[in-house]
């Protein structure tokens, strides 16, 4: 790395490290797709040419050479219908993990401005290459191809960064040597010089999901590499390639550097193998990183022991709608909340909680279903263009979400259907809207569990105070990421912040705008809290970073200072 890239990074570094005390806006990346492949983006990727290093993909082997591999892995097939034809090495489980643990010396020894330093890098080439990875995520994922760009690419690069200026916040935090004198009266003192080394846990194992390959697994793996990990990478078999390409870049840095490329690993599965259960079990794994259902992230939880283990599950989001003084900017709001990539994001609304009374809109009395009508026919306006509904909306990514949608009507009573929408560019494409089910709050079973995909429920309450007692309890019980409320009085608002503080949920409030519950900002929000069952941890906190390593000393005593002759 040359002199002018590394002053680059360290401009960038320190930037962050200022956003992490701030929590104001900063992002490092831009979210403009048009800001890249200019002329004002030297070496960065047009969309042309994105697409074409994605076609590239298509149809062959993935170029990765790593250690210890036996065999090929195949490939995905695009939610959008086509067959990548792409195939991945598969590697023996005992020689990637002997070669991942052979690194971890020489990498501990570089240091944290050096880790960081070539985090930095590792994130800088995959900006440059953010139109590949849109491509990538998109026919992976299913998102439509501008959330793809901005949700796998600069954003999940921010939160990367994020990750990285956490964990070496906390790597500084103390002196990596000292000189320590202790007076002794009249003898002379006891003087020993000390050094506190960072070390590493050991292995680290990141477990992809299918929505949000990048977005979700970038803070864990950055987290782990920077602390001095290496980091085996296991992808959803879904969702292999933007893993795939964020692997090889990592390796092609690390070994540009004189370090091993064996630090990061893509451990692709076959089908049926099971390779996350066996990765997470053995004893050099020490952290684990994942994003996925419930039951396997309790099994980790329960069963990893010899790991730390960070996950974030599923829960049941709620929305107290009590009183708003722009009765379309939330219409519009939720409309947009419940649209967006189908409902297949771990932040979407699910419960929206509303008094039997009804509400108050801009001054007026609204019934529950004169809301449920206003709601509907805001999502139908939004979607009511196939084209822009299908820029909106992706597609549907799992067989689960459809079962989930099509089940949904059986459940009570169908105030917003779904309907099927032909993709203009991907006829093969599965593509819904969503909908939303009136049931009562009595109706406990229906809407207490996780329906993850397009289905929401207006759940019908006594009052606003039993939305927010709902609200606090269902949080407690069955998790939750976000959190919502719409009113105009302040006590409601005081009252509901004060159940999300106890449930331990991230709170909204009154967003009419274009900002959305099922959106956070690295630097800004902290994504998840750690403190309800939806998720153990926070993107990013210090608790995140903080045990991925640990500093071990070394003291060495020093003679006392001969006497002066006179």
């Amino acid at each position: 790395m040359t002199t002018a890239t590394q002053s680059h990074h360290r401009e960038t570094l320190q930037r962050a490290l200022t956003a992490i005390r701030e929590r104001s806006y900063w992002s490092a990346y831009p979210e403009n797709l048009k800001a890249y492949g200019g002329e004002d983006a030297p070496g960065s990727q047009s969309p042309a040419d994105g697409k074409a290093a994605f076609d590239d993909y298509l149809g062959k082997p993935f170029p990765l050479r790593q250690s210890g591999t036996d065999g090929e892995v195949a490939g995905e097939r695009s939610p959008y219908g086509i067959a990548l034809g792409v195939t991945y090495p598969h590697a023996d489980v005992d020689t990637m993990l002997a070669a991942a643990t052979a690194a971890i010396p020489t990498w501990r020894s570089a240091g944290p401005d050096v880790r960081a330093e070539l985090g930095l890098e590792i994130l800088h080439r995959i900006n440059a290459r953010s139109h590949e990875m849109a491509q990538a995520v998109m026919h992976t994922s299913g998102q439509a191809y501008a959330m793809a760009f901005q949700a796998g690419g600069p954003h999940a690069q921010d939160r990367a960064l994020e990750a990285i200026a956490y964990s070496y916040a906390e790597m500084t935090r103390h002196a990596p040597q000292a000189t320590w004198e202790k007076p002794q009266g009249k003898r002379p003192p006891q003087r020993m010089t000390k050094t506190f080394t960072v070390v590493p846990r050991g292995v680290a194992l990141v477990i992809g999901c299918n929505t949000f390959p990048t977005w979700n697994s970038y803070p864990g793996l950055f987290a782990s590499l920077v602390t001095g990990n290496a980091v085996v990478v296991k992808p959803h078999p879904g969702a292999v390639l933007p893993l795939a390409i964020t692997v090889a870049i990592a390796r092609d840095v690390l070994a540009d550097a004189g370090f091993s490329p064996d630090l990061v690993q893509l451990a692709a599965e076959q089908p049926g193998e099971g390779l996350a259960k066996v990765l997470a079990l053995r004893p050099e794994v020490k952290v684990i990183d994942y994003t996925g259902s419930t039951g396997f992230g309790t099994w980790l939880e329960q069963n990893a022991h010899q790991a730390s283990v960070f996950t974030e599950k599923a829960g049941v989001n709620p929305v107290v709608i009590d009183s708003t003084d722009d009765y379309r900017g939330m219409l519009a709001n939720l409309a947009f909340s419940l649209s967006l990539y189908t409902g297949q994001m771990c932040t979407t609304p699910q419960n929206l909680l509303v008094p039997r009374d009804g509400i108050t809109a801009d001054g007026a009395h609204k019934s529950v279903d004169e809301l449920a009508a206003d709601l509907a026919a805001a999502v139908d306006g939004l979607l009511g263009d196939d084209a822009r509904a299908t820029a909106l909306l992706g597609a549907v990514v799992n067989p689960g979400v459809l079962e989930r949608l099509e089940k949904a009507p059986s459940y009570g009573d169908v105030v917003l259907a779904s309907r099927a929408v032909t993709h203009p560019d991907f006829p093969d494409a599965v593509v819904r809207t969503p909908t939303v089910v009136k049931v009562d709050a009595a109706n406990r079973d229906t809407y207490l569990q996780e329906c993850f995909g397009p289905v929401s429920f207006l759940v019908t309450t006594g009052s606003t105070a039993e939305s927010i007692d709902l609200l606090r309890e269902s949080v407690r019980d069955h998790g939750a990421i976000t959190a919502a409320v719409y009113s105009t009085d302040d006590k409601v608002l005081d009252a509901t912040e004060e159940a999300a503080l106890d449930a331990g949920v991230a709170l909204s409030e009154n967003l009419t705008e274009t900002v959305y519950v099922n959106q956070s900002a690295a630097f800004s929000d902290f994504h998840a809290t750690g403190a309800n069952p939806a998720a153990n941890s926070a993107l990013t906190d210090a608790a995140y970073v903080a045990s991925r390593f640990r500093i071990v000393q070394s003291r060495r005593h020093l003679p006392a200072d001969p006497p002066v002759t006179p």
